[in-house]
């Protein structure tokens, strides 16, 4: 596991890059494209579950049918999404409400789009016998945790409950430790080191770093505003087809599962279908269900951007109205491309 260490840590990298992010390559604004419009969409890890929807998107033809041809880059540890984006490198990329916001308090003029998972599937797990009810239990009570202190998860969890009573060990990003000792608790992604547990015979019990009041959106789809001042159509066919997309992938995830493991060799068919099932209720939500996939609140932002300064991670909330479209917030408005 391992999404959530690279967004913020890359953001300081992005200030150099600002001078040549977009000025010069744009492509075609003016006229609407005679073919189907080529972009690329880079991911901030593998092709996973959690991407599921933007490879139905492709493999649906809802890209097509939307009059664009989508490039979908696989990311991994250390690609650098928001530089990619901001830089024009790529059209759109994928990036947590966390790191949005950090790197628009450093002047990076990003513009989130569509969020994936309206709960965050970040987590802790600790083992079933050890009666844990809560992340509250699994802090005050002992024990060792594997936690990245610097998260701004962790951050927010140390301040609620301090971390006096337990050890705090570095994560490795696996699950052995975890399968071979009861004391041990780690961070998890609810789709990934909880089920790898489990195939390992081991008990996770998964608590949401979400239930205790820290709820960033996850898998967010950003471009850069030069794009959406050039070609607002094309920004909105896209986050139209994905929405498309991710509903196809909910409805059935098979197919685009069998696309993403010949990409992603690591997990199994059975791993693909668990994680799918369990992401589920995080995406499709009351919230989605009246507005639409993917759609976010003016509140949300407000939130986190709140929590982030409570956290000295950043030191000013970056006006929510500098960012968010009213496009993007819900509900949906029923077009046809």
């Amino acid at each position: 596991m391992r999404r959530q260490l690279l967004g913020v840590l890359g953001c300081v990298a992005l200030l150099g890059v600002l001078g040549a992010c977009s000025r010069s390559k744009e492509g075609p604004t003016q006229a609407g494209p005679t073919h189907a419009s080529k972009v690329k969409l880079v991911l901030n890890w593998v092709p996973e579950p959690e991407f599921g929807g933007f490879y139905a998107a492709r493999e649906k033809g809802e890209f097509k049918r939307h009059g664009l041809e989508v490039d979908i880059l696989g990311g991994g540890a250390g690609v650098p999404v928001l530089q990619m984006v901001a830089s024009g490198q790529a059209e759109f990329g994928i990036a947590g409400a966390d790191e949005v916001l950090t790197a628009r308090a450093r002047g990076v003029d990003v513009l989130p789009l569509f969020a994936v998972y309206q709960t965050s599937p970040q987590g802790i797990m600790a083992h079933a016998s050890s009666g844990a009810k809560g992340i509250a239990d699994v802090l005050t009570k002992g024990g060792t945790v594997a936690l990245e202190p610097g998260l701004p998860y962790a951050a927010y969890l140390k301040k609620k409950y301090g971390f006096g009573k337990v050890k705090i060990v570095p994560y490795d990003g696996g699950v052995a430790r975890f399968v071979a000792d009861k004391t041990f608790a780690q961070q998890c992604f609810v789709t990934s080191e909880p089920l790898a547990a489990k195939r390992q015979g081991s008990d996770p019990a998964v608590f949401l770093v979400a239930d205790e009041g820290f709820n960033p959106y996850v898998a967010v789809v950003i471009t850069r505003r030069e794009l959406w001042k050039q070609q607002p159509e094309r920004v909105k066919s896209f986050v139209a087809a994905v929405r498309e997309g991710w509903r196809a992938y909910l409805e059935d995830p098979a197919p685009a599962n069998a696309v993403m493991a010949k990409l992603n060799t690591t997990l199994d068919a059975e791993t693909f279908a668990a994680a799918a099932a369990a992401q589920e209720p995080l995406i499709e939500t009351e919230q989605t269900r009246t507005n639409g996939l993917g759609t976010m609140t003016r509140e949300r932002w407000e939130t986190l951007g709140r929590q982030l300064v409570d956290l000295g991670i950043i030191e000013k909330a970056p006006n929510v109205d500098d960012f968010l479209l009213p496009e993007f917030l819900g509900p949906v408005p029923k077009t046809s491309p």
